[in-house]
């Protein structure tokens, strides 16, 4: 199973602070233990909002909006990647990230092709994404 960590922005990511030099070394050995342990697919930090855009369509046209954006709540700061055998093995994993004080992350499981309807997608498309998970292994060491 595939999950996504979601780091929640707040208003020293969206200001563009960085972390702590600390900070950053704990997160480094978090993230060599999800490597070593072979569930880390990827995993990186976001820039603010300030930097991006959001784009939509709105009644047949395409709609840009530049950041910053000032909800700053529902904003993604980084994120993580994993796979693990489980819900339960994804949310150890969530409980052992160094968190600093006010930091917020949200575990959400990503969809798989068996996640959908049987009739609503081919034996060939299943096929095809597979071919492509498979390809997709787990970031290690060697």
């Amino acid at each position: 199973m595939r999950f996504m960590i979601i780091v929640k922005a707040n208003k020293d990511s969206e200001a563009g602070v960085m972390p702590s030099s600390e900070a950053i070394a704990k997160m480094g050995v978090f993230n060599e233990k999800m490597i070593e342990a072979g569930v880390m697919l990827a995993g990186d930090g976001l820039h603010p909002s300030s930097k991006g855009a959001r784009i939509k369509s709105e009644n047949g046209k395409i709609v840009v909006t530049d950041g910053p954006f000032s909800e700053t709540k529902e904003l993604i700061a980084g994120f993580w990647m994993i796979q693990t055998k489980s819900y339960e093995e994804a949310l150890e994993w969530c409980k052992r990230i160094p968190f600093d004080p006010g930091m917020e992350v949200e575990l959400r499981k990503a969809f798989e092709a068996s996640d959908f309807v049987s009739d609503s997608i081919t034996e060939e498309h299943l096929a095809k994404e597979q071919e492509f998970r498979d390809a997709q292994k787990p970031i290690s060491n060697g």
